[in-house]
């Protein structure tokens, strides 16, 4: 079947693409951006039906990913992340989902996983306190799922768990001033001394293990996968966007070009540039093609209601940390070969080149600890970790 989301997207490509120096130079996505990839459906693909949303196939949620990042690396990256949340809301209690879109089902997610916060245990929930970086789209967002240490009567922390959170509990420091994916407005959460209901909680242990109290409402297979592929395949994704996208910038550019050094010529002719063209785009197939493969292979077993074998989870947290290197790869390839003109700020392939680095350092892009995991897991030695 055709992936209708995409084909509304494509519409909207050049009008993403025009906004993308002004999202980079504002530091956030306007509204209207936002309205139009609602208006499309994309931040609804993996949001249960029974919330209106899509349910759909994951691998087509992350086409339009790639789609939208090529046009706006901003753009795409809280296109995915906002996008994404709905999925793991659809694991929590009902009641909490009944929270967030009972009266709207429209309503925003943001996230900050990291374990910062300090939860202690009230009667019926827990009391929350912490301050939480890296919050991307938390100012179009109603309510943010957060990270959080739960400490016992000792003082220790004896559980990891992901809290669900109003915007009416905590507040936003703009503080995202960086180098690259500066429209993602991945500004600060601070919350103190939140009240958080048992049934808005949930351990990051059961969902490693692929449990989730809301899979008894929702119980079709999209949320009987792991939510290591789901997310970090979300992570993942626009930077490999990105970067296709900055290979089709570099061969509209550079195809007309004429060097005014080295001998003159069109840029084009140049076998060396030609080289670096095809390397690059066979780094950027190479990512696109093992990360589709994984989760569609993952999809497929959920949908006939098979085990989701551990070397097949394995496999595809290997190969999207290994995505996002090779993309890495490939824009390094473009820029060093893109001349002295492609240095000017606000250019296509300087702007992707400084937001695919950026993308590359979340903890869910970071390749020793993922590689690590899979070599493990070949030699036939334990391992334990919930991205995975």
């Amino acid at each position: 079947m055709a992936n209708e989301v995409l084909q509304s997207i494509r519409d909207l490509l050049p009008t993403i693409a025009e906004r993308a120096r002004e999202v980079d130079e504002s530091r956030h996505v306007p509204d209207a951006a936002i309205a139009d990839l609602q208006q499309a459906g994309v931040l609804k693909m993996l949001q249960p039906k029974r919330y209106g949303g899509a349910e759909g196939d994951p691998v087509e949620f992350y086409e339009v990913v790639r789609a939208i990042s090529g046009a706006c690396g901003s753009t795409g990256w809280v296109a995915s992340v906002l996008g994404v949340h709905p999925w793991h809301l659809a694991l929590f209690d009902q009641r909490a989902q009944d929270d967030v879109w009972g009266e709207n089902d429209s309503e925003l997610i943001s996230s900050a996983y990291a374990p910062v916060g300090k939860l202690v245990p009230v009667e019926g929930g827990f009391e929350l306190t912490g301050n939480w970086r890296f919050s991307s789209g938390c100012e179009h967002a109603s309510w943010a799922l957060l990270g959080g240490l739960v400490f016992g009567a000792e003082g220790r922390p004896v559980d990891f768990m992901t809290v669900l959170v109003p915007r009416s509990d905590y507040s936003i420091q703009d503080v995202w001033d960086v180098v690259g994916m500066r429209g993602t407005a991945s500004n600060e959460i601070t919350v103190t001394k939140a009240f958080v209901p048992e049934y808005r909680t949930i351990r990051n242990y059961d969902t490693a293990q692929l449990r989730g109290r809301g899979q008894k409402v929702n119980s079709g297979p999209l949320y009987r996968l792991p939510f290591a592929t789901i997310f970090t395949s979300a992570i993942a994704a626009p930077i490999v966007g990105v970067v296709a996208g900055c290979h089709e910038s570099y061969l509209t550019m550079m195809r007309e070009r004429v060097r005014l050094s080295l001998g003159g010529g069109r840029f084009a002719e140049d076998q060396a540039a030609q080289v670096a063209v095809a390397r690059a785009a066979s780094e950027i197939d190479a990512a696109m093609l093992q990360m589709d493969r994984n989760v569609r292979d993952l999809w497929n077993l959920a949908r006939a209601g098979e085990d989701l074998p551990m070397w097949m989870r394995l496999r595809a947290r290997r190969d999207q940390v290994r995505a996002t290197e090779r993309s890495l790869e490939a824009i390094d390839l473009l820029f060093k070969t893109s001349g002295g003109n492609s240095l000017t700020r606000g250019n296509p392939i300087e702007r992707a080149w400084r937001d695919a680095h950026a993308g590359s350092v979340h903890v869910a892009n970071e390749p020793e600890r993922a590689l690590a995991l899979y070599g493990r897991g070949a030699f036939g030695l334990p391992f334990e970790d919930n991205l995975v």
